[in-house]
C-alpha cells in the first residue's frame, strides 16, 4: 500500500472522502436501519452533496460494502512486485498488512458493520459478492506471480481460469482477514497487527491442530 507521503493530495482526499461516506452509511443504518438510511443523509453526515456521493459511489448499497474499488489493483502490484523468492503466501500476507494497518483506528466502524449486515440480508449478499470479486483478483495476481497464463475469458462458471492453487490461496487469505477482524473486534485487548500475523502464522504452519490442554478430552 502506498505510504501517505507517496500519495497525491487529491489521492488522500478521494480516498478520505470515500471512507467518510462508508463511515457514514455504517453509522447511520445502525441507528436507523439500512433501509431507512438515504444518500442525502449519508451524504449531509460525511459533509458532502449527494451529487458528490454518486461520484464514489454507483448506488445507495454500494456505500455499506467497504471495500476501495482500488483495493484489489493495489494489493495485486505489491503482490506482483514481491520478492521472487517470497513464497506466494508471504507475499500476500505482507500486501493485505500494509492495506489493513489503519484497523486499528476504524475499531466501532469494524464492530458495528457486521451488526448492519445480519439486519439486511440484501446488503450481506451485496458485501459477499464483491468480496468474491476481490477474491478472483487476487487469484488471477497469485497465476500471474507463478508464471501461469490466465485466459481473458471467462470460464464456463463466469470466473477466470486460474488454477485451483491460487484461487484456494485467494479464498483462504480473504477468510484470514474477515476472522482477523471478527476475532479482533472481539478481543480489542489485542492488538489487530498481532491477531493478524498469529492467523497468518497458522496458515503458514498448514493449520496444524493446537495441542490440547493438559486434562482435558477431546
Amino acid at each position: 500500500m502506498e505510504s501517505g507521503a507517496a500519495l497525491g493530495l487529491r489521492e488522500r482526499k478521494k480516498r478520505a472522502t470515500r471512507a467518510a461516506l462508508g463511515e457514514a452509511a455504517v453509522h447511520l443504518a445502525a441507528e436507523h436501519g439500512a433501509d431507512h438510511v438515504t444518500v442525502e443523509m449519508i451524504s449531509e453526515a460525511a459533509g458532502v452533496s449527494p451529487r458528490t456521493f454518486f461520484n464514489y459511489f454507483a448506488s445507495h448499497d454500494d456505500a455499506f460494502v467497504m471495500i476501495d474499488a482500488d483495493l484489489a489493483p493495489r494489493v495485486t502490484r505489491a503482490v506482483l512486485a514481491a520478492p521472487a523468492a517470497l513464497p506466494p503466501l508471504e507475499a500476500l500476507r505482507t500486501a493485505l498488512a500494509a492495506e489493513l494497518a489503519d484497523v486499528e483506528n476504524q475499531s466501532e466502524l469494524w464492530s458495528l458493520l457486521p451488526v448492519v449486515l445480519d439486519r439486511s440480508p440484501r446488503l450481506f449478499a451485496r458485501v459477499m459478492a464483491a468480496q468474491a470479486g476481490q477474491e478472483q483478483e487476487l487469484a488471477r495476481a497469485i497465476a500471474v506471480r507463478l508464471g501461469h497464463e490466465v485466459a481473458e475469458a471467462a470460464d464456463a462458471c463466469g470466473g477466470r481460469d486460474t488454477g485451483l492453487y491460487a484461487q484456494l490461496l485467494a479464498g483462504v487469505a480473504g477468510t484470514a482477514v474477515r476472522v482477523s477482524v471478527g476475532h479482533w473486534c472481539a478481543h480489542p485487548e489485542t492488538p489487530f497487527a498481532e491477531t493478524f500475523h498469529e492467523v497468518f502464522d497458522q496458515l503458514a504452519a498448514g493449520l496444524t491442530a493446537p495441542a490440547t490442554p493438559a486434562g482435558t478430552e477431546r
